[in-house]
């Protein structure tokens, strides 16, 4: 049924239970996987530049630290499971532009993401990042929570 399969996650534990059951379907499938996490840039506003690039500098270290725990994180749980698995993070805002251009670059057939991410105030029903890709991708979203 689908051969490879986007797996988005923001490290939450919801976005990691999204992970797991992409796993498991791509098991099911025979399917790999690529997990994919995007970091959102530094925003800041600021008359100083000094200020504004140390700022960034510590912000974009400890977010790629992130993104590398969380991906290894899924790495494990695929390896656990007999999935073959690639991952990888991005710096890109909006996220979910990233997620859908990752997915088409990847041929993948299927984006699998959570319902609900960090975004609180910004969600409503689904989380913003999830609405966007399904108003955007034209790969198949599945949509967990």
């Amino acid at each position: 049924m689908f051969k490879r399969i986007l797996l988005s996650t923001d490290g939450s534990e919801l976005s990691l239970h999204g992970v797991k059951l992409g796993i498991e379907l791509a098991g099911a499938c025979g399917a790999s996987v690529f997990v994919l996490h995007v970091i959102e840039p530094f925003h800041s506003i600021s008359y100083v530049a000094e200020m504004i690039s140390a700022t960034q500098a510590v912000y974009l270290e400890g977010a790629v630290e992130r993104a590398e725990r969380y991906l290894a994180e899924a790495r494990d749980m695929a390896a656990k499971a007999g999935v073959p698995c690639d991952s990888g993070h991005i710096v890109g805002d909006p996220p979910s532009e990233w997620i859908v251009q990752e997915a088409q670059r990847r041929q993948c057939d299927l984006i699998v993401m959570a319902s609900h991410g960090r975004r609180g105030f910004n969600r409503l029903l689904l989380g913003s990042e999830t609405q966007r890709v399904l108003q955007t991708s034209s790969v198949p979203v599945l949509v967990c929570h």
